[in-house]
This record gives C-alpha cells, structure tokens and sequence, in this order.
C-alpha cells in the first residue's frame, strides 16, 4: 500500500488545486548577477524569458522570481531588486496568464509591485524580517510562505548556530509564524510552511530537517521543499565540485520528501525534477501514464 500522507488543508494557487498527497513544482528563475547556481545568466530578459519557456515546457507548475542572492554580497537596494523582478514579472504574466508566479523577497514593497504586476505567492525565505510582508500578501490575497531562519537577518551564514531540538523549534516557529499570518489576514489556503534548510542552520540541522520532513507534514499546514542543490546537500555526500554534482542528491531528497507529502518542490532542473513527482505520484496510484506492456 503507498504511504499514507496524513490529512491537511488543500492548497489553492491561481485557480489550482493541491490537495494532500498532490506535489506542485515550481521552478527558480534567479534575476541577480551573483546567483550561487546559474552565476547570473537570467539577468538577461531573453534569455530569462526562454527559461520560463523551457520550465513550463518541461512541466512546472510555478515559477520563482528572485531579484538578490541569498547569502551575502553586495548591498541591493529595494529599488534596485524591484527594476530586476517586477517589469520581468510582468512580461511572464502576459506571455503566460495561467501560470503560477511566486516571488521570493523579503521587502513588503517589492512584495507590493509584485503583486500588482501579477504574482500569486509571496515567498518570505527570512521569516518576517519586514513585518509588514504578511499584510501585503492578504492585501492581494496572494499566498505566502513562512521560513524558519533561526532569528538570522537576511542574507547571513549561520556562525556556530545551536538549536537543542532543531526539528521541534521549527516546527513551533513555523507554526507561530503561520498563525500570525492568518491573524493578519493571509487566507488559509494560501499559506505554506518552509524549513529553509541552509538558512540559519548548519549540516546537521538541515538534515535533520529534511529526514524530518513528516513531522512538517502532520501539522496539516502545505509544506514547501526548497532543497534543490543546496550545500547540505553537497556536504552530506563529501563534494567539493561543480554545483551540477549536487543533482543526484537533489533529486533523491525530492522523492523521499514528495512520498512524505510535500506539496510543493522548489527546483533548478525541472525536467528531471518533474520526472521524480511523475514517478511518486505513479507509485501513490498505481496508474501509468503510458501502459503497453503485455497488455496485448
């Protein structure tokens, strides 16, 4: 029997629906010169543009729009990260009304010219830095999701965090942030919780995590998977090489995680990626897409 996915709200985003056991991928368009994967080549609008081509075409449901790095690097003031998101954003929007857009930020006003040019999720990978980003988000009845960071401020690397139960202190964060989002008027079915491996947390804590990823589950609150390539991941199975090396793992993490119930993937090989929910989904049912073999 597939494994069981426990019960949980349905996730609406753009007129779709994921239900528990459903797993949406959305695929990462970074928009920044110093991007730790693609090293900038998606500031170019063409070139950006055939990539969400080429993402859609291989079967994501959602893309990701970032205008700043992560980690750290140089400073990137708001006006400058809304110039790289929102004019882009905007022209996805037209070329493709249905899909899902998602925009990775923590400034409430880029969250804001966001939303007015189209997108559907507000992605808050540092944890309500900018307490005013959950207004917007209801303002627009547009989705969010909370991460757990660990108290970091944006784009900082963890120096000798400790957490005595990461697990358990993320799980109580995650549901802490949620149910102030609601309070602020984030509709519920729009709401989703992230562990942010990586963020404000070192190997251990992010595998912890990641293995972890049923308890995240069970709180009934949509579960985001945002692993892909990471340096946990990298660091779990002793590279030092290309981030391409890290696929591998990538994809392994997402199947286990997918099986769990996560119910979305966010991801840099879509084609690949898709081809693991595909399969999860597959196992789950029972269904092929294509069946021939000794059928005749």
């Amino acid at each position: 029997m597939p494994h069981h996915v426990p019960p949980g709200r349905d996730l609406r985003l753009r007129g779709r629906v994921f239900a528990p056991g459903e797993t949406g991928l959305m695929a990462i368009i970074n928009r920044t010169p110093d991007s730790f994967y693609d090293q900038g080549m998606f500031l170019d609008d063409d070139v950006a543009l055939d990539a969400v081509d080429r993402a859609v075409h291989d079967g994501a449901d959602a893309v990701d729009l970032g205008g700043v790095r992560a980690g750290p690097g140089p400073e990137v003031s708001a006006a400058e990260e809304e110039r790289r998101v929102v004019p882009f954003l905007r022209a996805v929007r037209e070329r493709y009304p249905d899909l899902i857009i998602s925009v990775d930020t923590w400034r409430a006003s880029v969250a804001d010219a966001s939303c007015a040019a189209g997108a559907d999720i507000v992605n808050d990978a540092w944890a309500g830095h900018d307490p005013e980003l959950t207004s917007v988000a209801a303002q627009w009845g547009a989705a969010y999701i909370c991460a757990h960071t660990g108290g970091h401020p944006p784009r900082t690397d963890p120096h000798r965090v400790r957490y005595t139960d990461v697990l358990g202190q993320a799980v109580a964060d995650l549901l802490d942030q949620a149910e102030r989002a609601v309070q602020a008027g984030v509709r519920e079915d729009g709401l989703l919780i992230d562990a942010a491996q990586d963020f404000g947390k070192n190997s251990y804590h992010s595998l912890r995590l990641t293995g972890g990823v049923a308890t995240l589950v069970e709180t009934g609150w949509p579960v985001l998977l945002a692993v892909s390539n990471k340096k946990f991941i990298a660091e779990t199975l002793g590279l030092d090489g290309k981030k391409s090396d890290r696929v591998t793992g990538t994809l392994t993490t997402t199947a286990v995680a997918a099986w769990e119930g996560v119910r979305l993937v966010r991801a840099h090989d879509v084609a690949a990626t898709r081809q693991v929910l595909d399969m999860v989904a597959g196992l789950r049912s029972g269904v092929p897409a294509l069946a021939r073999r000794a059928l005749a």
